[in-house]
């Protein structure tokens, strides 16, 4: 990061720090800049000062109206990737879409060798291991610690007038055809520069290959404590 403003710079250095020294007085949250805790308070206060020029609708922050403005108005996409035709409205969902070229996954589990190219995918998993299990079909009620998990069983048990789209390549389905488009070019389309492991010398150009050989690691102890015969996963 550069700037010809140093107080533009001193706020940049504020997103490495984790002290958060500005306190909400309507709960216990802490936050590292003024600015960041003032859209927090108005999300208790129900204030939304950000209006909408061409339409009815009001938002907490500038980034929520910029971000409306570019789905709903402007459709503008101004983040464009510069190795594939895709862009996007925002910058967050730009980094998530390039890791799918990098092979990047930023966020690790913990507990296993799983690791996600973006937070949501990692909270979602982190769900296998406490067993919690947050969706329910409404219509037998049973339990499901992943939406895509109950989506599936809604699918195979309950969805008989359901359109089914089987994924030639996997044991995949899905309601929509659109959504069968999707899921082919994720996982199955090929990539001109391989996905590498990095627990071996594998190297992938299909990214479905590439999550089924990162199982094969799943429970593997690869770290050998050289005092005793103790063997980790990490």
């Amino acid at each position: 990061f550069t700037s010809v403003k140093l107080s533009s710079l001193r706020r940049h250095l504020k997103t490495h720090s984790d002290e958060k020294r500005h306190m909400c007085h309507l709960c216990p949250k802490a936050f590292r800049t003024a600015t960041l805790l003032h859209n927090h308070v108005n999300t208790h206060t129900g204030n939304k000062p950000h209006k909408c020029s061409e339409c009815d609708t009001a938002f907490v922050t500038r980034g929520e109206l910029s971000r409306h403005r570019r789905y709903k108005h402007t459709l503008e996409r101004p983040f464009k990737c510069t190795i594939c035709e895709y862009s996007s409205v925002e910058a967050s969902k730009m980094r998530r879409h390039v890791r799918s070229h990098t092979g990047e996954r930023p966020y690790p589990c913990h507990l296993c060798s799983y690791a996600s190219k973006d937070a949501y995918k990692l909270k979602r998993h982190m769900l296998t291991h406490t067993g919690e299990k947050r969706y329910e079909c409404y219509i037998c009620q049973a339990r499901f610690t992943q939406s895509g998990t109950m989506k599936i069983h809604m699918l195979q048990k309950h969805g008989e007038n359901v359109p089914k789209h089987q994924c030639p390549h996997c044991s995949t389905f899905l309601s929509r055809k659109s959504d069968l488009g999707v899921h082919l070019r994720n996982l199955h389309s090929y990539m001109e520069e391989a996905v590498k492991c990095r627990d071996c010398e594998a190297a992938f150009h299909e990214r479905y290959a590439f999550l089924q050989h990162r199982k094969t690691h799943r429970n593997e102890k690869r770290f050998r404590c050289a005092q005793c015969s103790c063997t980790c996963s990490q």
